[in-house]
């Protein structure tokens, strides 16, 4: 377990570092103290302008496209070859609106292959790195961001909801894998999440209705339990899938 004050010698890779959720775990991890490297696949602007506001030094920008094998395995290397990481957080994702009924064949198998590589796929390979050299320095975290579509599904987007599954049983494999070497993996899956991206959607009054707290989570909500796993975490919660939902969904 890392208390605040250890966190001064954590080094934090975070993808999709450049808005949204991302900028939220940035911002709260650089002001635990931690040392950041925020990841973006193409909007180095926003992501510039996310490194700029962090409080403390020594935070770095990479680029990558998560969905790519090799790019990970350069940014993993590129990274890695110069310091160490204590804690990745698998944060990059993406939604593309595919209804099975009235989505193009040609539409919905690029969303699938789109959505798998980025959401799934990605995580997996960056993780596969990440553990490889985190139960050769014993000890590291692994946090990744799922989804409350990943129980309850999601009728637009099938292939979103069944990557975030996927993500959930990806991390629960790596939290057996890797207990014995000193890795902890965990899950975070937010319901909807007030960003700019949905800023208009959560708006929706039947939206609203199937929120007990009447509204939907902060991106500062979801970092705070992200930080959590990445800091505080007790090593016997590895493997543990949190809900930031407002009880909007609930599961046994």
């Amino acid at each position: 377990m890392m208390s605040s004050g250890d966190a001064a010698r954590v080094t934090v890779l975070i993808t999709g570092a450049s808005g949204g959720i991302g900028t939220a775990i940035c911002q709260l991890m650089a002001r635990r103290g931690a040392r950041v490297i925020l990841h973006y696949r193409s909007d180095r602007a926003a992501a510039e302008s996310t490194q700029r506001a962090l409080p403390g030094d020594g935070h770095s920008l990479v680029q990558a496209d998560l969905a790519e094998p090799a790019q990970v395995q350069r940014l993993w290397q590129e990274i890695s070859s110069r310091e160490r990481i204590d804690v990745l957080v698998n944060n990059a994702g993406i939604f593309p609106d595919h209804p099975p009924l009235t989505t193009e064949y040609a539409d919905w198998t690029a969303a699938w292959h789109e959505t798998l590589s980025t959401n799934l796929l990605g995580p997996a390979h960056l993780s596969f790195c990440a553990a490889r050299v985190m139960a050769q320095q014993a000890g590291g975290r692994i946090v990744s961001v799922s989804s409350r579509g990943a129980f309850r599904g999601e009728p637009g987007a099938p292939a979103y909801a069944a990557s975030k599954a996927g993500l959930n049983a990806l991390s629960q494999s790596l939290a057996k894998a890797l207990a014995p070497r000193g890795v902890y993996v965990f899950a975070v899956a937010p319901g909807w999440v007030a960003t700019t991206r949905v800023a208009r959607a959560i708006q929706d009054k039947t939206l609203l209705a199937d929120q007990p707290l009447g509204r939907v989570a902060t991106p500062e909500e979801v970092a705070q339990v992200v930080s959590y796993c990445a800091l505080d975490a007790p090593a016997s919660m590895t493997g543990a899938i949190l809900d930031v939902n407002g009880a909007s969904y609930l599961r046994t």
